[in-house]
């Protein structure tokens, strides 16, 4: 069985990612991408669908860590004979993906067992296993292949690969899988020591090049990091997490596959790595970005691969049971085709803040602007599924209406564009301004609302002083965070809407939203209420897993992390609503926690 969701942390090489267990079991990976089929799937189904455990025979005490700024993971079991450390990781310098597993015996000895069930294909194909020599095995199906080298001598067992040995103190025992294409030639062998060195200087020397190093910089350096190994390399496309169909809800059908790119992400990203100071990842992701939504600006998406692609579609894995029997598993994303128009609004976004945070031009960015804001003046009085990506009936969200004006105000703003295209863009951005107090706020309560006509309340509209909408401090805004305040908090964290109005379409239920909790921190910060903003940082902080990681949602009463993990979302929220606190309370002479000579922190606001 699955461990909590909370007890997992990701190791990764930016092409793909694994998830282990305080148990030390592997129960999520693929190979050879973030988005490619799983090979051990247990986190979704039982051993029997493929994991790697390596642990103590006997119990253990069990703590972990990751190694300082890297993402080099160790977890120590302590015996009644003695202490060892599993290190595990992946290199970032190896021309295929691996998992290096090295066991070190720090006190007595130990005694080890390894239990080993490969199933590619999401858990249900079995592979041909093949013993090379007295180190070598391969573990074969269709067109993947599985290569692992260990001196423990290992057996085949009801269709498992099991072992057992001890280690000793000053002993170091290591395990290497490697992923080759079935029809390549076996790979050379990985040098367990030079590899080791060779991806702690690659984590320590990108963690290190941060501009920030204030209060809370542990957890900020964490969730970046974080983020930088939910992004795919070779094309800078950053992962919203690294798994599929872990359940918003447990036991229910609120279960997504995340492991793709969301334009909604590139403006909270962006802004996450310019205020840290990397800006090789900003321009990457932005990179990524612009040659992903090449073409008609009727085609955009809400997401794509992980290298762009379009084709996204949703199926259910029947033979998986789901996490806690929380099904259906889907794989794909069928989200990927709805209208979302707050994308039109972010995208502006994105090259508004791009351009403010000191990033060179991408290519053609005024030819896709022009055309990007010519479509959108056609479609945006028309109703969506909006930000959360609702399986209902298409509304008229508040939200999405915003952003729309958001894409138009930042085309408006922008340098280096006539009076007739400024002037015309601005009237349009004032007609969807008008157009937003007049049907999405409550006349009654003098808030925005979740939708045109709908007295409900939703999570997103805490993005509208963010975003310049409106000043925080106005009385439509104030009023809207206390109604969120009234009507969306669960034991002080945001959840995103009230679900039971069936507005998704879906069965009513749902953890709290961590970014919402995180935006709730922003707007805090806007209308001055420092000590509150400081209060829900630190309680949201906390809830962080022992290494640091989030997932997207949590469950205030059962106390416990749901939905995809980690989420990049989560990471992205607490990057930015540490550093605009740690800005509003910083020294008036030295207001930015980020040191950098020309630069301030970037805001969303403008």
């Amino acid at each position: 069985m699955a461990g909590r969701i909370e007890d997992y942390a990701m190791i990764g090489d930016m092409r793909t990612a694994a998830l282990v267990g305080k148990d030390g079991s592997i129960d999520w990976l693929c190979f050879p991408r973030f988005d490619s089929s799983a090979c051990f799937a247990s986190l979704l189904g039982k051993s029997e669908n493929g994991r790697w455990l390596i642990a103590p025979k006997a119990d253990a005490k069990v703590r972990r860590r990751y190694r300082s700024g890297t993402l080099i993971l160790e977890t120590t079991f302590t015996t009644k004979t003695g202490k060892a450390t599993l290190v595990d990781f992946m290199p970032v310098e190896e021309p295929h993906s691996a998992v290096v597993r090295l066991v070190i015996g720090n006190e007595g000895m130990v005694r080890m067992t390894t239990d080993l069930v490969i199933r590619f294909d999401y858990g249900v194909s079995v592979p041909w296993v093949n013993r090379h020599d007295e180190t070598t095995l391969t573990a074969t199906a269709g067109p993947s292949m599985l290569v692992l080298r260990t001196p423990v001598p290992l057996k085949g067992r009801d269709m498992r690969t099991v072992g057992e040995f001890t280690v000793r103190k000053g002993e170091a025992v290591p395990f290497v899988m490697t992923y080759v294409p079935s029809h390549m030639p076996l790979p050379l062998p990985v040098d367990v020591e030079v590899a080791l060195a060779a991806t702690e200087k690659h984590w320590k020397d990108w963690s290190g090049r941060a501009e920030f190093d204030g209060k809370w910089s542990k957890q900020v350096q964490r969730s970046l990091l974080t983020l930088k190994a939910l992004s795919y390399r070779p094309t800078g496309g950053i992962v919203a997490a690294a798994t599929t169909s872990l359940p918003e809800q447990i036991g229910g059908p609120r279960n997504w596959d995340y492991r793709y790119c969301w334009l909604r992400d590139a403006t909270f990203t962006l802004l996450a790595f310019m205020n840290a100071g990397y800006l090789d990842e900003a321009m990457a992701w932005q990179h990524w970005l612009v040659r992903s939504i090449a073409g008609s600006p009727d085609q955009i998406q809400t997401m794509y691969g992980v290298a762009g692609e379009r084709r996204l579609d949703e199926w259910e894995i029947e033979w998986l049971p789901g996490y806690e029997n929380s099904a259906p598993v889907r794989v794909g994303n069928a989200a990927a085709l709805q209208l979302q128009l707050d994308i039109y609004g972010e995208l502006a976004d994105t090259m508004a803040q791009a351009s403010k945070g000191g990033l060179p031009p991408v290519p053609r960015r005024g030819e896709i602007r022009e055309v990007f804001l010519q479509h959108l003046e056609k479609i945006w009085r028309n109703p969506d599924e909006g930000i959360w990506e609702i399986r209902g009936a298409p509304q008229h969200f508040t939200h999405s209406k915003a952003m729309a004006w958001v894409a138009f105000d930042r085309a408006a703003r922008s340098p280096n564009i006539d009076k007739r295209r400024r002037a015309h863009w601005k009237k349009v951005a004032d007609q969807i301004h008008a157009h937003v107090c007049l049907h999405g706020v409550d006349p009654e309560r003098n808030c925005f609302v979740q939708s045109y006509g709908s007295d409900r309340m939703d999570a997103s509209l805490l993005l509208l002083a963010i975003v310049g909408f409106l000043p925080a401090k106005d009385r439509r805004m104030r009023n809207t965070v206390r109604e969120i305040e009234k009507r969306l908090l669960v034991d002080g964290l945001v959840l995103r809407y009230e679900s039971e109005s069936g507005v998704d379409g879906l069965p009513a239920g749902e953890g709290a939203f961590l970014a919402c909790s995180f935006w709730l921190v922003d707007n805090y910060v806007l209308q001055g209420r420092i000590p509150e903003a400081t209060r829900l940082l630190e309680r949201l902080l906390r809830l962080c897993n022992d290494v640091g990681l989030l997932a997207e949602e949590y469950d205030p009463r059962a106390k416990r992390m749901l939905g995809n993990f980690p989420q990049a979302f989560s990471h992205v929220a607490l990057v930015n609503s540490t550093l605009n606190l740690l800005h509003a309370t910083a020294p008036k002479k030295t207001r930015s926690p980020v040191k950098r000579k020309r630069r301030r922190p970037v805001q969303r606001v403008h």
